[in-house]
């Protein structure tokens, strides 16, 4: 299960409203949608969205990842994240983080 922690209000509604068709991934996240950008989550509260950073979605011990671990791998940047249903894993030292 991933987590997320909460950081800071990123933008108002107005300056971008997400939903359906703002071209951004949609993740629900208990109890709420959260939209993907790059590392971190947008959560509407209120008049805004905060942002939420990612963090470590499972250790190497649990799940390691490469080409014969039966997830999709998509080269990204100076790395390779792996899809994992709506999002993606990506290895930060002994854990992968959710993209």
């Amino acid at each position: 299960m991933s987590t997320t922690t909460e950081t800071h209000a990123e933008h108002t509604v107005t300056e971008h409203e997400h939903g359906t068709s703002c071209g951004h991934q949609a993740l629900t996240h208990e109890g709420h949608v959260d939209y993907v950008h790059g590392t971190h989550h947008h959560s509407l509260h209120e008049d805004h969205y905060d942002e939420h950073e990612s963090v470590a979605e499972h250790t190497q011990d649990a799940h390691a990842h490469g080409a014969e671990c039966g997830h999709e791998a998509l080269p990204h940047d100076d790395h390779v994240d792996y899809v994992h249903g709506e999002h993606k894993h990506a290895l930060h030292s002994d854990h992968y983080d959710e993209h």
